[in-house]
């Protein structure tokens, strides 16, 4: 009886549960205290029309990306390559100094070894240089110019001795040649269709000076700042082979300089040696002209000696047979000596090349830049063999 009364006390104190979790708010959703709820609300954008989600961005391999670069670094290089063509003149001028320069260091360093300090060598090598230029300016181009003169007077009768000759004669009975050849030499049109007339020729010489006088500028200059030059560019290697850089950037350096000048000794013989022969043969009338001549054109590896001998022993022809004969005998032993006794002891310490990189080289660089590339072919050359024996050789045979 008593169990029975404590569970309906137990019902009648325990309330029923109403489902909602009481969150301090009244029935109207107001708080406790009669306040307003807190609610967050976020407005929406008002800048401007919804225009939609933004695309992925452009492929970098995309058909379009790949072709724009590509004729863009086509058109880059297609610039770049005409810039370069219309600099090769100073390119050339710049390539000719520095190899003059490297010529001129050897006696730089021979007036060092005795004592004199690099300004003061260099200044002496510099005074001498302009000293030379003064003096062949003043007293050798005008003998050189009367004598071109000369020549160029005595041309038509030289052809006129030719035709006399019988094998001449049949030939250019067949063809015309001489008179051809005479009539356009006597009326002096060769002169001006080579040059483009008088103003041409001004505008020739004027050119050819001017590039000489930069030429020279830039020699004396590479000359003067070469040591800090080299030093420059060997910082530009890693350290760990600066050394070897230097060293072997040294060693190219004195080649050039050992061939250039070893070129210079050699054109000197033949041209002092041309001299004494045509004043002793009874052509002193052209002798400084044809001097100079096979001495700028002994400088030009391989047929350079060959041209000038010819062109003096046509001259030697026209003017005396017997002069000729014995031009053709002196020349012929006179380079018989050259090639196997002067040449091989001036350039024994310089270049050491085979017969056949020689003969490759001076024909790449002929038909690349003429006359200064095939100056330059045999030094230039020689650095590659000694840079592939140093470097590819070596490396090759530690492997």
């Amino acid at each position: 009886m008593s169990n029975d009364s404590e569970v309906a006390v137990d019902d009648a104190v325990t309330p029923e549960p109403s489902g909602e979790e009481p969150d301090g708010t009244g029935q109207d959703g107001s708080g406790q205290d009669g306040s307003e709820p807190t609610v967050d609300e976020t407005p929406e954008a008002e800048d401007g029309p919804d225009l939609g989600e933004p695309g992925a961005p452009l492929s970098r391999r995309s058909p379009f990306v790949l072709g724009f670069f590509a004729g863009l670094g086509l058109f880059l290089a297609w610039w770049l390559g005409g810039v370069v063509v219309s600099l090769s003149s100073v390119f050339i001028e710049i390539v000719v100094a520095l190899f003059l320069a490297a010529g001129l260091n050897p006696v730089v360093e021979a007036l060092e070894r005795r004592g004199m300090r690099r300004p003061y060598a260099v200044l002496t090598v510099i005074s001498a240089v302009i000293a030379a230029l003064a003096l062949f300016v003043v007293a050798i181009v005008p003998v050189i110019t009367d004598q071109v003169t000369e020549i160029s007077k005595s041309a038509p009768d030289w052809l006129s001795s030719f035709q006399r000759n019988h094998w001449v004669r049949n030939i250019d009975h067949q063809y015309h040649v001489i008179d051809k050849v005479k009539a356009y030499v006597s009326d002096g049109k060769f002169v001006s269709g080579l040059f483009g007339g008088v103003l041409g020729i001004g505008l020739a010489v004027l050119s050819v000076l001017l590039n000489s006088f930069v030429v020279v500028v830039l020699t004396l200059y590479f000359l003067a700042s070469l040591e800090k030059t080299k030093q420059a560019l060997y910082g530009l290697a890693p350290a760990s082979r600066r050394e070897r850089v230097t060293k072997l950037g040294d060693e190219i350096i004195k080649g050039v300089g050992g061939y250039v000048s070893g070129a210079f000794i050699v054109a000197l013989c033949a041209g002092l040696s041309s001299l004494v022969f045509l004043f002793v043969v009874g052509l002193g009338q052209y002798a400084v002209a044809l001097a100079f001549v096979v001495a700028l054109l002994d400088v030009i590896p391989m047929i350079g000696a060959t041209i000038g001998a010819v062109i003096v022993t046509a001259i030697a022809f026209a003017t005396d047979p017997k002069i000729g004969l014995i031009c053709i005998v002196f020349y012929v032993v006179y380079q018989q000596l050259e090639n196997y006794v002067i040449y091989p002891r001036v350039m024994s310490k310089s270049v050491d090349i085979p017969g056949a990189v020689t003969v490759i080289a001076a024909l790449v660089g002929a038909s690349l830049l003429g006359v200064v590339g095939a100056l330059l072919a045999i030094p230039t050359a020689a650095a590659i063999l000694m840079l592939t024996r140093e470097v590819f050789v070596r490396r090759q045979d530690a492997r």
